[in-house]
């Protein structure tokens, strides 16, 4: 047996026309990532395909992917963790590097044939080669998404991708750590051709290898901004622009790649020579172990909804058009979903359906797939949709009786199999199914507000819920983009509890004399993404003083409930803590050091820690690991720091990984 007939990751086969189809189709595998294996096995293919180009026996490769619904993710973080100092991570990458510059030598042409996503190392690949086919599918996607792992593209996709694209569209692309269509990698030179389906990629595959087609690198004024001055002038937008989004010593990749850029790409043999001793610090950095922790937490999230469960939601009954059962409903639609909204309000169900275009314009770019998207959200104040629908959520005021009379209404009127759910953020469950004739089909679903921008859903449930019936909630969860934590019913669940008393411990500093400003910079220094105070004002101080109460961490009297007695709710009143003007806080000039906002930043988060600590003893969650996961994807926890639990054991010692699920 030949060795390219004993690969066990890839598959070659030479038809009669001389072309050599390489597919991708990573054993055990539901997705193809590059790992050590599969790398090892496509420099046997290289090797392969120098002697075919060399004998004559090859006239073209074609790389494509077994896998139905995606290329090549990226390369298998799973592996990263071995790579434990500079000179490892350089060892390694050199013979990958070396192996893509001989595909890219080839003197036969080397066509990739794209559907699904392809990320990542899956993009440097195809970069490598000399001609890119992709399908127009939606599900097709081309993107660099290291930077939210805290490095950048390490095997020479920085120089090829300039090559391709030009300077501005490459970087952006790479500092954004965006998933591109395949329509718009076309237009930007990342891609060559474009068929309508996967089964058109073997022939024009085949196609481009007979008329030796080859890819065209950027041109004219978009490869001038790579030249001197133009490159210094760019380099130092790009610096701005990344700075208002992140914190150069929080995130240093991006910060690195724009160096990178600004010293070596206006010579792009010279960025590939570069590119390899700049990315190994980054490897082996705190930053990139806690982001790949974070990623690694977002896979077990997922892993909460079973497959195979049988259970498929297509249609959503939502109660309540205020603003949370609204924007449920809205994204419920941007999901794919077909929407029954209802309310005793004819007005405020016209009005939150009319809420909604904002989210469907983000996510659906033509007004075609707009209009479609609206054509789902149906405004029924009648309730018909509550016989079909797959999933009932509830999201009306936070009143125990009113809720349980709601339930006690519909639950006859539910089909078979129908999740029941509610959206309520403060009462028990068990306690909102009393009286029901079946108790265990009640469940909890809490959405966070905003809805189209919080990815964590906490799955709820009561002492009385079924765990059939959480399992299907975990997997609605998922089926809309969202991460679902399933979660003990306890006062304020996990997230709302160990964000209260982080908030309230912040509200007293403030009234006991610390500047607002100072607290809100602070925990920012940190790398929580907005101040405890601006928070609240952000939340709606009533909304704080409601899970104050309940959760017993607001005291008599406290400024908090005075602003609230005074009609002074924040951001949506114009006046909280702050003065709020075109939707942002006014605050006033602070004069402190950085060390001093460094050391209250520590201080004000040790409340949040201390409650992590308290849910994961009392088993709100399974695990330690699902508590970080749930304050980071649910608050906005520094990911940087890979959860409160972890920042605290990995204070001054090396902590191990969470397991992971997938390979990215």
């Amino acid at each position: 047996m030949s060795v390219i007939e004993s690969l066990k990751d890839w598959k070659v086969a030479v038809d009669q026309e001389n072309i050599a189809w390489v597919t991708f189709d990573r054993e055990g595998e539901s997705a193809n990532s590059l790992g050590r294996r599969p790398i090892e096995e496509l420099m046997a293919i290289v090797d392969f395909a120098e002697k075919g180009a060399a004998d004559k026996s090859i006239a073209g490769l074609v790389i494509m992917s077994g896998k139905d619904k995606g290329f090549i993710v990226g390369a298998d973080i799973r592996e990263f963790e071995a790579f434990d100092s500079e000179a490892k991570v350089i060892e390694n990458l050199r013979p990958v590097n070396a192996m893509l510059d001989r595909l890219e030598r080839l003197s036969i042409p080397v066509v990739a044939a794209i559907h699904g996503l392809c990320l990542g190392g899956g993009l440097e690949l195809v970069l490598a080669c000399h001609y890119r086919i992709a399908t127009r599918d939606d599900a097709t996607r081309v993107g660099f998404p290291e930077v939210k792992l805290g490095i950048f593209p390490g095997f020479n996709g920085t120089a090829r991708s300039i090559r391709q694209a030009g300077a501005m569209q490459a970087m952006t692309t790479m500092l954004t750590g965006s998933m591109i269509r395949s329509t718009a990698a076309r237009g930007m030179g990342l891609i060559d051709e474009l068929v309508a389906s996967p089964q058109a990629l073997r022939w024009a595959a085949r196609k481009a290898v007979q008329q030796k087609r080859r890819s065209k690198p950027a041109a004219g004024t978009t490869a001038l901004m790579a030249k001197w001055p133009a490159r210094g002038f760019l380099a130092g937008k790009m610096r701005a622009e990344t700075a208002k989004k992140v914190r150069e010593d929080h995130y240093p990749a991006p910060f690195r790649l724009i160096d990178l850029f600004e010293k070596h790409g206006g010579d792009l043999n010279a960025l590939k020579k570069a590119e390899t001793p700049a990315f190994a610090p980054l490897m082996v950095s705190d930053t990139s172990r806690n982001l790949r922790r974070v990623f690694a937490l977002s896979e077990q999230l997922k892993a909460q909804a079973p497959k195979g469960l049988g259970f498929k939601p297509m249609r959503v009954h939502v109660i309540g058009a205020g603003t949370m059962g609204a924007d449920i409903a809205g994204w419920c639609v941007a999901s794919g979903m077909e929407v029954t909204l209802q309310d005793l309000n004819a007005e405020a169900i016209a009005k939150g359906i009319k809420a909604q275009a904002k989210t469907l314009r983000r996510k659906f770019k033509t007004k075609a797939l707009q209009d479609a998207a609206s054509a789902r959200l149906i405004a029924d104040p009648n309730g018909d949709g509550l016989a079909r629908a797959d999933v009932v959520i509830e999201a009306i005021v936070e009143r125990l009786e009113v809720k349980q009379s709601l339930f006690r209404g519909i639950e006859g009127r539910l089909k078979p199999g129908a999740v029941m759910a509610s959206n309520t953020s403060s009462i028990m469950i068990e306690d909102i199914a009393r009286g029901l004739a079946d108790p265990g089909r009640l469940i909890g679903i809490h959405f966070f507000n905003p809805v189209a921008q919080m990815p964590l859903v906490e799955i709820v449930r009561g002492a009385t819920s079924r765990d059939e019936e959480v399992k299907k909630g975990a997997v609605f969860v998922t089926a809309i983009d969202k991460f679902p934590l399933i979660v003990k019913s306890v006062p304020g669940f996990l997230v709302n509890r160990v964000l209260a008393p982080y908030m309230m411990a912040a509200m007293a500093r403030m009234q006991a004399g610390e500047s607002k400003e100072k607290i809100d910079e602070a925990a920012r220094t940190f790398g929580m993404p907005m101040g405890p105070i601006e928070l609240a004002d952000t939340v709606g101080l009533d909304v704080c003083a409601h899970v104050g109460k309940i959760l017993k961490n607001n005291p008599e009297g406290s400024a908090l409930d005075k602003l609230v007695a005074a009609g002074n709710l924040g951001k949506k009143s114009g006046k909280g803590f702050y003065v709020w003007k075109d939707g942002k806080p006014v605050k006033s000039e602070l004069s402190t050091t950085k060390s001093a906002l460094e050391r209250l930043g520590r201080e004000l988060v040790q409340p949040l820690i201390a409650e992590a600590e308290r849910a994961r003893d009392e088993r709100v969650v399974d695990t330690a690991d699902l508590v970080d996961a749930g304050v980071i994807f649910g608050t906005g926890f520094a990911p940087f720091r890979g959860g409160p639990l972890h920042f605290k054991a990995s204070e001054g010692k090396v902590v191990a990984m969470p397991q992971r699920q997938a390979a990215e």
